[in-house]
């Protein structure tokens, strides 16, 4: 597992987040990990053609520090993807906060183990050979959590090698 590195929140110093760690009580990566693993609906954010943005849950999956999740080629999520893959993924609560940046790459090889965990998961196997399908890894490259008991002193923005 690789461990990201801890850095202060960007955030406006109004918000009162601590800028120089002084005060901070940081959330452990290992707790981010058990919500993205423990979570059912997954925010996918990603840029339309025009610039919009464009926001959708989707079913996925937390493995090998990684976000997996598919989709159809010709939804608006994959198409956008196609063109950039450029994303944001968030989970559901606002108050056990995790968002992660990065970029998506389309998933290669044998994707039975996915659709193995997804089937687990969900009670759903998805068809790894299906053409119309594709499914997408973001490997994080930047996350931010926190809880809404603990903020602002627990907000840490997490930044990956």
């Amino acid at each position: 597992m690789r461990e990201p590195t801890p850095t202060a929140p960007r955030m406006p110093r109004g918000y009162g987040a601590p800028a120089d760690g002084s005060g901070a009580v940081l959330l452990p990566w290992s707790w981010a990990v058990e919500q993205l693993v423990a979570a059912r609906n997954y925010w996918i954010c990603t840029t339309q053609g025009d610039g919009r943005p464009h926001c959708v849950p989707v079913w996925g999956l937390w493995v090998d520090d990684a976000v997996w999740f598919s989709t159809s080629r010709t939804s608006a999520k994959g198409r956008n993807l196609a063109r950039s893959p450029a994303c944001v993924v968030h989970l559901e609560s606002g108050d056990e906060t995790v968002i992660l940046e990065g970029d998506v790459e389309e998933a290669s090889g044998d994707l039975d183990r996915y659709a193995d965990a997804y089937d687990a998961k969900y009670g759903y196997r998805p068809d790894p050979s299906d053409a119309d399908s594709v499914v997408y890894v973001l490997r994080p490259r930047t996350a931010q959590t926190w809880t809404e008991s603990g903020f602002p002193r627990n907000a840490t923005r997490w930044q990956f090698g």
